[in-house]
């Protein structure tokens, strides 16, 4: 089974099990390192996950992989937060962005730039504008390479 197929086996196993249970499913990600394989679930929830809210997720997961068993190989088995850095993966990661500071990437230079690192001020669904300092940028969603929350020290 390819990589992109065992990440959608495993968004429908938890999905509905996240959604019961008021959290969001960041991302999934399945890496080799080294020589093992890791299975990584990030989740979150509006005030935060703590670590028992992840171990409870992580059993939930591992018993659902016992039965369905996706994958083949060996692997470790990965439940956290995303962090105060979280990915904006999908359109509406980056609605709910709005009014917070974000560092963003592109796929080609806009207004000579390829990195953005500013406060996400609107979000159409179609552009995204970034102030970083006295500078506003309009950029189209779609050359937008990564984004994620960034923190102002």
């Amino acid at each position: 089974m390819s990589t992109s197929n065992i990440k959608s086996a495993i968004e429908a196993m938890v999905q509905p099990y996240l959604n019961e249970n008021g959290f969001e499913l960041v991302d999934i990600e399945y890496v080799k390192e080294g020589s093992n394989w890791f299975l990584r679930i990030f989740v979150d929830k509006e005030d935060g996950i703590d670590i028992d809210e992840c171990g409870r997720i992580s059993e939930y997961v591992s018993e659902q992989l016992d039965k369905d068993d996706p994958i083949k190989q060996a692997y470790f088995l990965e439940v956290s937060s995303p962090g105060a850095e979280k990915p904006l993966k999908k359109a509406a990661d980056v609605h709910k962005a709005v009014g917070k500071h974000i560092y963003m990437t592109t796929y080609e230079l806009i207004d000579g730039l390829k990195e953005f690192e500013g406060l996400l001020e609107a979000f159409d669904g179609e552009n995204v504008v970034i102030r970083i300092g006295k500078n506003v940028h309009t950029i189209a969603y779609d050359k937008v390479a990564s984004a994620r929350l960034a923190i102002v020290f």
